[in-house]
């Protein structure tokens, strides 16, 4: 996901000498054709992600659009003061950028665990949340969110992802969800780098005799609300996927939909659990770990379906 962001940024500032990007300080691997091409619309704030957030806004308030970047929390839960009072208040023009949602930096404990980070955002008044699942939904995501008016927040995976799409995601629309994989059964609905779990959960369920619908949801925050009633008319149970605490996130928002519909469709959330991860280890073995897998999310959702 970090290389099909960069890909995308680097088209963009082409068309835009305003367009800054400022990082806190790491991703000079995959920024470096990025400041080589653009070294006049780069910045390193350093290792101060609230300064940074500050200089975003300042710059925005010229007539920039601006970029910051750096790992999970820090461009997030380290500067919300500033995201709210400098940034999203003011709605200033500035795109916050997470790399390594979720369980990425597994290996280097909870501090580097993001999993409430879309909680915080998606309640910031103004804030549009961008939770792509894969690089073709990255690269479709970006000249749209460079385009949205105010504070965005945009939560990436690391590298090395999987494409899940098998074609480049085209003329995609702000809060529109995509629908990979059409079904009768049940639907499987994910936000984020999940969606690779989801889609292999589809196919355990397949073997299994059950027939999953399996539907990204770039954004969370404008929620497709339309495609949620769609699915609810259609399907006894829905279940929701994603990198995160269970509590405020991607099924909280869509049980927010659901719960003013008045349908008689069951809502299923797949997430971590209320508490903070105490243990280490590789992304993988960490959605193991909490239930996350695809493994997990056949299981679940078998015995759901049997209730």
């Amino acid at each position: 996901m970090r290389d099909a962001f960069t890909r995308a940024l680097m088209r963009e500032a082409a068309k835009d000498p305003k367009l800054t990007l400022i990082t806190g300080d790491l991703g000079f691997g995959v920024l470096r054709p990025f400041w080589e091409t653009y070294p006049d619309q780069f910045i390193n704030a350093g290792i101060a992600e609230q300064a940074m957030t500050g200089m975003a806004a300042g710059l925005a308030r010229e007539g920039h659009t601006v970029l910051t970047y750096s790992i999970g929390n820090f461009p997030t839960l380290r500067c919300i003061e500033q995201i709210r009072n400098d940034c999203a208040y003011h709605d200033a023009n500035v795109k916050v950028v997470c790399v390594g949602g979720g369980f990425v930096y597994g290996s280097l404990g909870m501090s580097h665990h993001a999993t409430e980070d879309m909680a915080l955002m998606r309640a910031l008044p103004g804030v549009t949340v961008f939770t792509p699942g894969d690089p073709a939904e990255v690269e479709a995501i970006v000249p749209v969110m460079l385009r949205t008016p105010g504070t965005c927040y945009l939560r990436l995976g690391r590298g090395g992802e999987p494409m899940v799409h098998t074609a480049p995601v085209e003329n995609w629309q702000l809060g529109k969800a995509l629908t990979l994989r059409h079904g009768k059964d049940v639907a499987l609905l994910s936000a984020g780098g999940i969606l690779t779990q989801t889609v292999s959960a589809a196919d355990m369920l397949a073997q299994q005799g059950i027939d999953a619908e399996v539907v990204s949801f770039p954004t969370i925050k404008p929620i497709d609300a339309d495609k949620i009633a769609e699915l609810a008319g259609r399907f006894r149970h829905i279940v929701t996927v994603e990198e995160h605490s269970v509590v405020g996130g991607f099924g909280s928002a869509v049980s927010e939909v659901l719960g003013e519909l008045g349908t008689g469709c069951r809502l299923h959330r797949i997430g971590m659990p209320d508490i903070y991860s105490c243990i280490v280890g590789t992304q993988q073995y960490l959605r193991g770990e909490y239930g996350l897998d695809d493994k997990a999310i056949c299981e679940k959702t078998l015995q759901w379906m049997k209730a």
